[in-house]
């Protein structure tokens, strides 16, 4: 007999000035299993928890919540969490120079006589931590530890509040295969608690294992949902259901015309900005020749990024020796001004911190990186900048109704597509797309995958760090393995498969 209805979300609507994000969804969450949520960006995912926890209040939308039997109305997300439905987004709400146990019950601190009572904090701090397999100190600040704790630390912290529903907003979009697998195995023990979760997330293979329940959502409505235990779920399934047909293959056919190498590094070193004895990048070698694709492939903390911002205008570390060869000749790039000039391009891994000032609209973003193609005697040419930009929406196909919207406004795939506008537009030689797909649907990922082939037909060098093989594999000519900021081997795709990738990511002893 399967488990009563614990949450019932019924013809939900809610619309923005000019946009229907939901059009009468319908969402029935069982008591005790985990229920996935699939969808494009912008299909609505994380509005419908948004609506469901209070964010975006009552009255704010149509429809009505009926949870734990009875319809809920609730004002703010302070009345979700007292009826204990607990909210993680996928960009963490956490302090990162207070403590785990400060973190923990911020605005939840359990006092005594008017005063927050630590010794208490502290005491329940290590019963929850060790509840979701958290051992470290609980003074121990949160930015001293990695992103798979920092996440722990939400959990517990969703835990303080005396969860019954947790909500999990791409829950692992920033973990590595480890960590990924601990927060998956802690969901399957709440699971066996009793506790329900509901988990958004584009990464389809955990979707398949850990899911009772798989709701698609499509341009705002609900598609179907899945009971996986009775009706079975595969990967193909759910992307149909998400883009509305079928994706033969997940990357676009491309056949490559690899010219001569342009870009050498020789003997690269980079010490750490502040640990003095640690060195992020020891004696890197590695070469790109025109209309190639060549994928980094490393743990998190092999030092793929810090190579990657360090050869990028030394944006990273501490230089300490090494070269740089382009086109035959050795170059020095001590900017990121430098960079520009010399033709390279680095698209960060963190669009919204680093990519893009989410206060811009789309028409200053795309031409930010270099200005100077489109200032005439020092004045910004406005009319040459809406050209740009617009011919930029067109090509790449952001979902944008114009380009004066302000990219906070986009969904994440849209917001990397204008990220990769921007540094397109500076005539780069060298792409180098730091986790270009992440936290990004299936739907998205495949036109991304279709600029970085188009970009490599051009003649262009691309360098591609993803923390996905299977998206090295299926997208890159040739694949470096780092380990420990050594880069620790070199196969061509023909010869690469995740065991050889995983052995040479966890080696050190060379290119052996």
């Amino acid at each position: 007999m399967a488990a009563p209805p614990l949450l019932e979300m019924r013809s939900i609507t809610k619309e923005f000035p000019g946009v229907k994000a939901l059009a009468d969804v319908n969402l029935v969450v069982r008591a005790g299993e985990i229920h996935a949520i699939c969808g494009e960006n912008g299909a609505g995912k994380s509005t419908l928890m948004k609506v469901l926890s209070g964010v975006y209040p009552h009255g704010s939308y149509s429809g009505s919540i009926v949870y734990r039997g009875s319809e809920s109305r609730f004002p703010d997300i302070r009345a979700s969490e007292r009826a204990g439905i607990v909210i993680i987004h996928q960009e963490l709400a956490l302090v990162p120079g207070m403590s785990i146990t400060e973190n923990i019950f911020l605005g939840n601190e359990p006092r005594r006589l008017g005063r927050i009572d630590w010794k208490t904090a502290n005491h329940e701090a290590l019963r929850l931590m060790r509840m979701v397999g958290l051992n470290d100190d609980p003074d121990t600040l949160v930015k001293d530890i990695g992103v798979g704790k920092q996440q722990l630390v939400e959990i517990a912290k969703a835990f303080a509040k005396d969860v019954k529903l947790l909500i999990l907003d791409e829950p692992t979009a920033a973990l590595n295969e480890t960590d990924s697998r601990h927060l998956l195995d802690l969901l399957r023990g709440f699971r066996e608690q009793g506790i329900t979760s509901i988990m958004i997330s584009h990464k389809l293979n955990e979707i398949e294992a850990i899911a009772d329940s798989i709701t698609i959502l499509r341009d705002g409505r609900t598609i179907e949902t899945i009971d996986v235990r009775r009706d079975g779920a595969n990967e193909d399934r759910i992307v149909r259901g998400m883009v509305g047909r079928e994706l033969n293959s997940r990357f676009p056919d491309h056949t490559p015309r690899i010219g001569d190498v342009f870009f050498e590094v020789r003997d690269w070193t980079v010490r750490h900005p502040i640990s003095a004895e640690r060195l992020v990048c020891k004696g890197s070698n590695f070469t790109v020749r025109r209309g190639e694709i060549v994928g980094f492939a490393g743990l998190m903390g092999a030092g793929r990024t810090e190579l990657a911002m360090s050869l990028f205008g030394r944006s990273y570390g501490i230089y300490l020796g090494g070269e740089i060869v382009k086109d035959g000749r050795v170059v020095e790039l001590r900017t990121v001004a430098d960079a520009i000039a010399h033709g390279l391009a680095y698209v960060s891994e963190d669009r919204k911190a680093i990519g893009l000032n989410l206060l811009d609209d789309v028409k200053t973003s795309v031409v930010s990186a270099k200005l100077s193609k489109i200032t005439r005697r020092g004045v910004l040419d406005a009319a040459v900048q809406y050209h740009e930009a617009e011919n930029y929406r067109k090509t790449l196909r952001i979902k944008t109704p114009n380009v004066d919207e302000g990219v906070t406004k986009l969904s994440g795939g849209n917001q990397q597509k204008v990220v990769l506008a921007k540094w397109m537009f500076t005539d780069p030689d060298l792409l180098i797309l730091d986790e270009p797909t992440r936290g990004i649907d299936v739907g998205a990922k495949y036109e991304i995958y279709g600029i970085i082939n188009s970009l490599a037909e051009a003649g262009k060098g691309v360098i591609v760090i993803s923390s996905e093989l299977p998206e090295l594999i299926g997208l890159c000519d040739r694949i470096y393995t780092v380990s420990e900021g050594t880069v620790t081997g070199e196969l061509a795709r023909a010869d690469a498969d995740p065991e050889i990738l995983m052995k040479r990511m966890t080696s050190v002893k060379g290119m052996a």
